[in-house]
Parts: C-alpha cells; structure tokens; sequence
C-alpha cells in the first residue's frame, strides 16, 4: 500500500509495462531469427544446429557486451547491506549464486528454442532439446562470471575494456577466419556433447564455473569496500576539453554537454550503449548475413532501423535528465532551444556509424547508396522530428546515477510516441513500395527526410516555443519527480 501511495507509483507502472513491451519485441525477433537461421542452414554441408553451435563465440561475445547496460558488480546490490550483521562472504555467495540463476541467462532462449525445436527434435528428440538447452544455460553462466570479472577491472580503469575485445577479436580472427578453423570444429565439438547428454559437458561445465565463480569472490571481496567508499566520496574528474566545439558558440557548450553527460552519468550512459549495442547488431545482421536478402520491404526497413533505434531508444527521455539542474537551463533566454540544437546534432552525427556499416552491403551489391541515404535522411528528417516533440511533453527527471529501473519514469504519451516511432516507418515504406516500387520509394523517402532536416530550425523553434508556453508546469513536474 506504501508503494502505491507513492506519487509516482503510476508512471512506475508505466516503465514497467514499456519495459514489458520492448522486451516482447525483442522475443518476437529472437524467435522468428531463430526460425530463419534453420531455414538458412538447413540441407547444408554441416546440420543445421552445428552451424549456429560452430559460431557460439559470436553470441557469447554479444551476450557479454550486452551486459554492459543490463548487470551490475555485487557492490551495488551489497551496498544497502553493508551496516547489517550479514558477513561480506555471505553475501556475495548468495549474490554470485543469484549471478548464475538471473532470468537474463534464459534471454537467448527466445532464439534457441524455436530453432532447436526444428533443428534438433528431429535427430534426438525432446531429451536432446533439453540437454541441448541446458548446455547453452551452462554457457551463458559462465559468461555472467566471465563478465563479472572483466566489469570489476573496467570500473577501476576503463581501458580494461579493451581485453575483452582483443580477447574475442584474436579468437574470431585466428579460430573462425583463419585455416584450419579451430575454434568452429571445437565448438561443433561442444555442441555434439549438449545434444548427446554427454557427461563430459558437466565436467567441462565445472572446471570452468567453479574457477571463476571462486576467482570473482575473491576479487570482489577486495573491490567491494573500494567500489564503495568511490561512489561515496567526492570523485576528481579529470576535465574532458573539446576545444573544436568552441567555434559553435552556445550550441558548442550544450554539444560539450551532452557528450560530457553521455560519458560521466551512469544513468544515461547505460541507456546510449543499450541503444548504441542495438544499432551494432542490426547493422552487423544486415551487412554481414543474408537473413534479410529475399524480402526488398524487410531489407530496407531494418536499414531505417539500423540509423533510428539508438535515437528512439533515447530521445523518448529527451529533457529528462536536464530536469535535475532545469532551474539553471532557464536563467538565459533561449538556452533550451540551443539545447535542443545540440541534441539534434549529436544524434544526427552518430548515423554516420550505420552509414559507415552500410558501406559493406553497398559493396556487395544488397542495397544502394540511394537506399542508404533515403534511410539515413528519413530518420533525421521523419523520425527525429517527431520523437523531438516529447522535448514539450516529458516532466519526470531521470535520476543520472542510479540504476536504469529505478530512475526511469515513462508517461503514456512516452509509449505512444515510442511506439509509433517503430512501427510508422514500417507503414510508410510497406505503402510507398507497394505504389512506386523499392528505387522510388526510396527516393521519396530521401525527399521526405531532407525536408525535414533542412527545416529543422523550423520545427526546433516550435517545439521551444510550446515547452516556454507550458514551462511552469513541466518544471513542476521535474522538481516534483527529483
């Protein structure tokens, strides 16, 4: 009853369902991969399931990085405990024990399970299925640990994350790329005995959690009080300078802040590397597989995805962060539209990540420049424009260091928005390309998008001029929700 009391127990609820949603979505393209992987590798040189089993490196890797937004190190879930007579070793047995059993480690699920339902049942029957889903469980547990030990090291010094990178780089390079592809036959190998039942895959299973779960313990032990007292303390930051922005004037500054704030607030940081992860493996599934090729409309609406997903991921909390100092932003006229510029800008600088990925689709003749372009300019001028409206709608402050489900507050209008951002593109391409073909409907699409970026003063100084009409509510509702 307390909870529901609670003013902002509604828009609580609100997240929740969002979150429900977006991870429905997810489900549902998971699934219908994992649906389209066994047709691809189906009547193949290898089975089927040795195919997707040969390449688990490349899930395991994108399953750690996508970590990265979604688990923390035990020190923040220890935190609230640390004047309890609850020993620390306790703890962090349960919390380690709780580490391997998250509902996260069922994720990949989603795609595995329709494909080995097709895949597998067929040669080892329903036993098979399940010991084969139980191999792939014992492998995203050890992850989890994998990753808990690289994450404690990346918190003290961030250059730590670049040995996991050169870890998977040199183990794709050298074991997948390179004659004789070791790595593929070995994880084949790996493969064979989840299907089988083979006992081996327990052994195998043990000799590398134990280790690790032992390892982290210990290492968390020795960080915990450290990791702490860090975020407790005053931290000295050293100064980030972009003197090449100076030139910008006003709209330089608030440029310089919204890279600052992505960098430095965990909050927000965690939510542009869950977009920024997102984009990466649409554009990587669209450039490097050939899971879109026999559907024109799909291709070219997973190409408008590629450049509009990190910004729908983000923009559907524009302004909510800048509630927790809003009393400073509005001491000078007109420094909300400068913000507003700034945050056009960066996100229409970061689709030249998608742009640059495309490059490798374009040379093998998939798609066009003229498709890329059309997607690229659709999102800055259609999609952007309309997410940019909730900049005179949002009220709720997104608290910028704590974790992502407990300072997100989303409103229904949110919802809305982000809903129709995903889905009315679709729309609009299934339409054009039913009426005029892929070529034209891709040059609509760029004609669209470049009206509205050229416009884009236009449609900025509107959306300034509804939020300074409303701006003693919303800041209200940003005070209200600190």
């Amino acid at each position: 009853m307390r909870d529901r009391r609670h003013p902002m127990f509604e828009r609580n609820m609100l997240m929740k369902v969002f979150g429900y949603i977006f991870i429905a979505f997810w489900a549902v393209y998971l699934m219908m991969l994992g649906f389209m992987c066994y047709q691809m590798f189906d009547g193949g040189g290898h089975e089927a399931f040795d195919m997707v089993d040969g390449g688990m490196i490349f899930i395991l890797a994108l399953d750690f990085f996508l970590r990265f937004a979604m688990q923390e190190t035990p020190a923040q879930d220890i935190k609230p405990y640390k004047l309890s007579p609850i020993p620390i070793r306790f703890l962090l047995n349960v919390f380690l024990v709780r580490m391997g059993l998250r509902i996260y480690n069922f994720f990949w699920f989603f795609f595995l399970v329709p494909f080995a339902l097709f895949a597998v049942v067929k040669f080892y029957g329903i036993i098979g299925l399940l010991s084969y889903l139980l191999g792939w469980w014992f492998l995203f547990v050890i992850n989890s640990y994998w990753y808990l030990l690289c994450r404690t090291f990346v918190n003290r010094n961030v250059y730590f994350i670049l040995l996991p990178i050169a870890i998977y780089a040199l183990l794709i390079y050298f074991g997948i790329f390179s004659e004789p592809a070791w790595l593929f036959d070995a994880c084949v190998w790996i493969g064979r005995l989840f299907v089988t039942c083979n006992p081996l895959m327990y052994l195998l299973f043990f000799a590398l959690a134990i280790p690790l779960f032992l390892i982290n313990r210990k290492l968390q032990y020795h960080s915990i009080y450290t990791e702490i007292s860090s975020t407790e303390r005053a931290v000295k930051v050293k100064p980030l300078e972009m003197h090449a922005l100076e030139r910008f004037g006003e709209v330089g500054e608030y440029l310089k802040l919204e890279i600052k704030s992505t960098m430095r607030n965990s909050v927000i940081r965690k939510q542009f590397l869950t977009g920024f992860y997102c984009m990466l493996l649409f554009c990587l599934l669209f450039a490097f597989t050939d899971i879109y090729d026999a559907m024109p409309f799909m291709r070219i609406y997973i190409c408008v995805y590629c450049f509009s997903c990190l910004g729908v991921m983000t923009l559907t909390v524009i302004m909510c962060a800048e509630g927790n100092y809003i009393d400073g932003l509005m001491v000078r006229k007109e420094n909300i539209l400068s913000l507003l510029k700034a945050k056009y800008y960066f996100n229409c600088a970061l689709m030249l990540v998608p742009l640059l990925i495309s490059l490798f689709p374009i040379f093998k003749e998939k798609m066009t420049i003229i498709d890329a372009l059309g997607c690229m300019f659709f999102t800055s001028g259609v999609v952007m424009p309309f997410l940019f409206q909730l900049a005179a709608y949002n009220d709720s402050t997104i608290h910028l260091n704590q974790r992502i489900t407990k300072s997100g507050r989303s409103t229904k209008v949110q919802m809305i928005f982000s809903s129709i951002a995903l889905f009315l593109p679709m729309l609009i391409m299934y339409t054009l390309m039913n009426f005029w073909g892929e070529r034209t409907a891709a040059l609509i699409m760029m004609a669209m998008g470049l009206l509205g970026t050229i416009l884009h003063p236009l449609w900025l100084r509107n959306i300034y001029n509804r939020f300074m009409n409303h701006r003693h509510q919303i800041m209200d509702g940003f005070r209200n929700s600190r």
